[in-house]
Order: C-alpha cells, then sequence, then structure tokens
C-alpha cells in the first residue's frame, strides 16, 4: 500500500488489486477528480447508477464530469437488496441501449453494496463487458460489495444466486459520502469489519474494544483505520483468488448461514445484521467441533452486541434456514461449508457437518 498527497492536499491511501485484472482502490475525501481521471481514455458516455436517497449527490458528481466533457445519464434504481432484481438490471440496459453506449463506454455505480453489485452486473454483461468505477457510499459497499469483482442479483430462490466475477476500472471510497448516513447503517457495515478483524486482521478487533464510538465515528483516524486495514485484507485475498477457487473463501466467513437468514427475513434486514448473527454461528460451531477456545468465540458476541449487531435469532427458523442454506452456492452439492476458526485469524473450511452438529450449534443462538 502507498500513499501520496492529493492536489486538494487531503491524503490518498491507494490500496492496489493485483492479479488478471489490476485497478486501485482510492480511500480519501474529496475525490470526485478521481472519478474523472478514472473514466479517461475513451470514455464518452456515462451511464451513472444511484441510490434514490442520492439524487443530489448524483447531480454534483454529473456536472462535474460534464465539465470534463463526458455526457453522463442517471439511472435512479431502489436502495437496499430491492435494488437486486432483474427487472431493475432490465431498466439500467435499456437506457444503455436506447442510448447507444458502446462497449468503449462506462458505468458507475454509487451507494450502498445492493448498488454497486447491481451496477457491476450491469456492466459485465452489457455488450459482454463495459468499464466500471465504484464509488460506495456506505461502509459496507467500501471494505466489502465494491471490491473484489463480484456481481450480482438475487432470485427467489436465493441471494446473488446470478451474477459474474468483473473488476472494475477503481473503486472510489470518498469518506465524504460517510457524513450523512444514519448511525444504524454504520454499525450494520461494521460486521464486515468486524469479520476481517476475526479473520485475519486483529488490529480491528483490538482498536473497536479500546473504543466503539471513536472507531465508529467517520471522521477519526481510528474510522480510517479499520476501513483500510479490511479493504487491505480484501485487496491481498482477491489479488491471489479472483475466482473465489482458493483462499478468497474465507471471506465467506458468517455469510452460509447469514444468507439464510436474510432470505428468510425476504430481504428486510440489512446485510450486516444477517452475518453478524452467521458469525456467532460459525464460532458455536467450531467451538463444538473443539476448533475454537471458548474465549475467541465469546469475544464475537462481545463485539458484535458493543455494534448493536445481533447475536440472536428465533429457534423455530432452523428447518427453514437449513433448506436455504443447502441451495446456497458456497454449498457443492447437498454437502454444505463452513468457514470456521482454529483460531483467532485462523479461518479453516469446515465440509459436511452432521445435521445434529448443525442442529446443536444454531440452539446455542436460538432465542
Amino acid at each position: 500500500m502507498t500513499t501520496h498527497l492529493a492536489p486538494s492536499g487531503s491524503d490518498i491511501t491507494r490500496i492496489a488489486v493485483t492479479g488478471e485484472h489490476p485497478y486501485e482502490v482510492l480511500v480519501g475525501r474529496g475525490l470526485d477528480d478521481e472519478v474523472a481521471a478514472a473514466l479517461e481514455g475513451g470514455v464518452r458516455k456515462v451511464l451513472l447508477v444511484h441510490a434514490p436517497t442520492l439524487g443530489r449527490r448524483a447531480e454534483q458528481l454529473r456536472a462535474h464530469l460534464q465539465e470534463k466533457d463526458l455526457e453522463v445519464l442517471l439511472a435512479e434504481i431502489p436502495d437496499g437488496e430491492g435494488a437486486k432484481r432483474v427487472e431493475v438490471a432490465a431498466f439500467c440496459w435499456g437506457i444503455l441501449g436506447q442510448s447507444d453506449f458502446t462497449r468503449s463506454d462506462a458505468v458507475i455505480g454509487m451507494g450502498g453494496g445492493a448498488v454497486t453489485d447491481v451496477a457491476g452486473f450491469v456492466a459485465a454483461t452489457w455488450l459482454r463487458g463495459v468499464r466500471l468505477v465504484q464509488v460506495p457510499t456506505s461502509v459496507l459497499g467500501m471494505v466489502d460489495a465494491s471490491v473484489g469483482g463480484k456481481t450480482g442479483i438475487n432470485t427467489a430462490e436465493g441471494k446473488n444466486l446470478v451474477g459474474s466475477f468483473y473488476a472494475p476500472s477503481a473503486v472510489i471510497a470518498d469518506l465524504d459520502n460517510l457524513a450523512t448516513l444514519p448511525r444504524n447503517e454504520i454499525l450494520a457495515g461494521f460486521a464486515e469489519i468486524a469479520k476481517c478483524g476475526f479473520i485475519a486482521r486483529p488490529e480491528i478487533l483490538d482498536l473497536i474494544e479500546a473504543d466503539v464510538d471513536a472507531v465508529t465515528d467517520p471522521t477519526t483516524p481510528a474510522f480510517r483505520r479499520v476501513v483500510e486495514l479490511s479493504i487491505e485484507l480484501k485487496a491481498e485475498v482477491v489479488s491471489e483468488d479472483f475466482g473465489e477457487k482458493g483462499r478468497r473463501e474465507i471471506l465467506n466467513y458468517g455469510h452460509t448461514l447469514g444468507h439464510a437468514v436474510e432470505h428468510a427475513e425476504r430481504y428486510q434486514w440489512r446485510h450486516g445484521a444477517a452475518v453478524a448473527i452467521g458469525m456467532v454461528y460459525a464460532a458455536e460451531l467450531a467451538r463444538l467441533v473443539g476448533r475454537l477456545d471458548d474465549a475467541t468465540a465469546d469475544r464475537h458476541r462481545t463485539i458484535l452486541d458493543s455494534l448493536s449487531l445481533p447475536t440472536a435469532y428465533p429457534a423455530g427458523r432452523w428447518q427453514t434456514l437449513l433448506a436455504t442454506m443447502r441451495r446456497d452456492k458456497k454449498a457443492r452439492g447437498s454437502m454444505l461449508r463452513f468457514i470456521v476458526l482454529d483460531g483467532l485469524a485462523k479461518p479453516t473450511v469446515l465440509q459436511g457437518p452432521e445435521d445434529q452438529l448443525l442442529f446443536a450449534a444454531y440452539q446455542e443462538l436460538a432465542s
């Protein structure tokens, strides 16, 4: 990772994602010029896909890009998981077709993780791939969804079952975009940050435990530090394993049950809330098979509770959750796979655990 000063005087952290499709994740403030720079080299038209709450911010970026002689069209799509439907993607494809977008043009995704997922999917599928720039405006989007090239939409059968791996040209994580974010949105994004702490970056957990109020305040150095640590980890992992055929699987910690919870809640829950429950479950599963010590397992609940994230789920939902997990893309046939810990920052795979064990672990968090 390297850092340099932007012309405005505000420092920009540049985190490289290497591999077959290299790009950079930029973290800083006031980065509209960096969005424009990512579109240099032949782009004439841009589709700026954004959430409804970002209309004014999208207009500001549009005006900035128009000063660079770019034609910018806006596409407002629903917020949250409601955006991740084929009808929404088709709406965007319609704009691209009616506006004669060519392979040399571009798509920008501006919003939370759901919006960047859809924008990425649209860019990946239009003419089999046009330039993509992600501008995440949520904590989850910055540390997870916009980095790594996963794009996708949901179906009635499950989350992210239709999608592709498609690398952006750049990810612009402008911390100024978090200024008006409600606190509950910030805390929901911290589930993915805590996940990074448990699987590989324990410094994150130490910072949360030292001062949870400071670390969750977007204006503090502690906040920026945990965001950058999380992005660095994801960049390191996806550089090594873009297509999730090996190490990248560790990033699914908490997601096997978490995705099932999201499905059970008809995607009305925030992703981070569901992943928090999934991490507690994974910790209990690892504890029961003798892989994880009691202190680290208990630390999951303590940290997630401090972030006001849920750590329990209704007892009567188990069979529904189990059926959904068996359909999850992380399964192999009907064999379930869980990322668990052999210790702090020691992720590994638990494959095909018996149903009795799965149920016993669930009882530890059932309410």
